[in-house]
């Protein structure tokens, strides 16, 4: 209150030019009370009742140069005025989603006391069937997170008693699933150092003069990266969006616009259904062409030299696939803009500012020329593929490309670890307890009734698998609720094991880019602005027509020269 007064007071004199008697009562105030002394009730002493807080009005420019500049004041300035209380946020909701996490439960409540014990089960294995599909309808419906659904199921396995906790956690000592995350942590090393960027840039400038050239330029690089780098959406995002962005909105293309035509929704279409392909041609370019194997394992189906083995039958159709597909789209969903001659000027510009090639680069490179070397020659050598991955990983710790902090923050690599553990330890417990046994002899019986031969059968499971993705959101969520189930099907119709799983794993890749949902990538590709959702639709069931009629045509000569059946 002294100060404010005093404040009212300092920045009012020119108010009382008019009346001597008050101008003159504050003069002998002054001269008897230094200013440091002055306060309300020495002012009321001598009773300037007159001088009251309605006729004071402050003028805001006065009052800050009067107590800011007054040396001999040590009279503290007033304080701010309380600012409005802000109402506070709504917090998002914790805890699973009701009606999913209803819905999740209720399919293997139903299952396990609704319907009867089928003849030639076991209670147990039935239990643990409606726990598993109650684990698999969550995968899709998503009431918690996909990591954290996965233990739940796990833990009513071990609670229940269906499973023992040695049994329920036996998968999370898999090679395969250690193989799936240690190469994350390859991917989060190419991103690191900017490898991916920098060999996709080069691409750009090499072939990118034409419309066309620079989408082969791209999907060439990323047929490189993809092994590498196992994760679809992190090639997406992190590497291949980001530079087709800058393409396109250098040539006047922009997002959500009519412009959007001129370059950025082909070179974006391109991408999403040459990744596909990509994924397909290398056993380490997609986490899910891991899990395939695993669960092949499971059935009894072993892959010899898995690495070699699954490059060699899908080299031909994938590789005449990525050689169509920019040119089946360029005819069929045409940019506007044919020629980019800026688009190598731009890619040489980048190139400039990233600098010559780092050390770490270098490592990088040299490290996984020795991976993809001991995965193809390891099986001789007596060393298995999670192995020559551990020694990768282990040269990138040494030498400082990665640290120990980069692996820890690496989510997806321990998420992926966490359910995809549960998937294939549930598939294994299933195979044991006999129930896959008897799903695929139920099949074999209708199909037998339906007197079809192992190749039509074997077609009509394959195009049933890759359609029925419509109602997946996850190609990984896809693989753990039915490639045991259709594998185990083709096996009971006569299809030969190693053809048929195969061609299932490369299904798994092909169909994500069927909608805008099917994967990782068709989320970021879509979420870009550039492609409208009839065009998405339009185009991916077209696409993967073509991609069924490469791979159904090219696959079946090639699968029969390489002895698959």
């Amino acid at each position: 209150m002294e100060s404010f007064a005093l404040h009212s007071l300092s920045t009012t004199t020119p108010s009382f030019s008019h009346h001597p008697s008050r101008l003159s009562l504050l003069r002998r105030i002054s001269s008897r009370s230094p200013p440091p002394t002055i306060s309300l009730p020495s002012l009321r002493s001598h009773s300037v009742q007159p001088l009251t807080f309605p006729l004071l009005k402050p003028i805001p420019r006065l009052s800050t140069t009067r107590i800011t500049a007054a040396p001999r004041d040590n009279i503290p300035p007033p304080p701010p005025p309380p600012q409005p209380s802000e109402p506070p946020s709504s917090q998002p909701p914790q805890g699973a989603k009701l009606l999913p996490l209803i819905l999740s439960l209720s399919v293997g409540l139903i299952l396990r006391f609704a319907v009867p014990l089928p003849e030639g089960l076991t209670p147990q294995g039935w239990q643990l069937l409606s726990i598993f599909l109650s684990t698999i309808a969550g995968l899709v419906l998503s009431p918690l997170p996909v990591g954290a659904w996965a233990f739940m199921g796990l833990t009513a396995s071990i609670v229940t008693k269906t499973l023992s906790f040695s049994a329920a956690f036996s998968a999370f000592t898999s090679e395969v699933i250690w193989l799936i995350v240690i190469s994350f942590f390859f991917a989060r090393g190419f991103v690191k150092t900017g490898l991916g960027d920098r060999i996709a840039t080069y691409f750009v400038k090499w072939l990118g003069k034409s419309t066309l050239g620079l989408s082969y330029g791209l999907t060439i690089s990323e047929a490189l990266i993809a092994p590498a780098m196992p994760s679809t959406t992190a090639r997406a995002g992190g590497i291949f969006l980001p530079i087709i962005k800058s393409l396109s909105l250098s040539a006047g293309s922009k997002p959500g616009d009519s412009s959007s035509r001129k370059l950025g929704s082909y070179l974006i279409q391109n991408q999403f259904q040459c990744a596909g392909n990509s994924s397909a041609l290398f056993l380490t370019a997609a986490a899910q062409n891991l899990l395939c194997l695993k669960l092949a394992e499971e059935l009894g189906v072993v892959i010899a030299n898995p690495w070699v083995s699954w490059f060699k039958a899908a080299s031909l159709p994938a590789i005449i696939s990525l050689l169509c597909t920019p040119l089946i789209l360029y005819k069929l969903y045409p940019p506007e803009t044919k020629d980019t001659p800026e688009a190598p000027g731009i890619a040489a510009l980048k190139l400039k500012q990233m600098g010559p090639v780092t050390k770490n680069e270098w490592i990088m490179v040299g490290t996984m020329l020795l991976a993809v070397t001991l995965w193809i020659c390891g099986e001789s050598l007596g060393i298995p593929s999670v192995v020559a991955a551990m020694i990768g990983l282990s040269i990138l710790l040494l030498l400082g490309v990665l640290n120990w902090d980069d692996c820890l923050s690496e989510k997806s690599a321990w998420d992926t670890l966490a359910w995809f553990a549960v998937l294939v330890g549930m598939a294994g417990q299933l195979t044991n307890l006999g129930v896959v046994t008897w799903m695929s002899d139920c099949v074999a019986k209708v199909l037998q009734s339906l007197s079809l031969s192992w190749p039509a059968a074997f077609g009509l499971l394959q195009a049933a698998y890759f359609f029925i993705h419509y109602l997946f959101a996850s190609q990984t969520g896809h693989v753990g609720a039915l490639f045991s189930a259709f594998l185990a099907m083709n096996i009971a119709a006569g299809v030969p094991g190693v053809l048929a799983a195969l061609a299932l794993a490369y299904n798994t890749n092909l169909f994500g880019a069927l909608t805008h949902y099917s994967s990782g990538q068709a989320a970021v590709y879509y979420g870009a602005g550039y492609v409208d959702l009839p065009d998405v639709f339009k185009i991916g069931f077209v696409m993967a027509t073509i991609n069924a009629i490469i791979w159904g045509v090219v696959g079946t000569f090639w699968w029969k020269f390489l002895g698959l059946y």
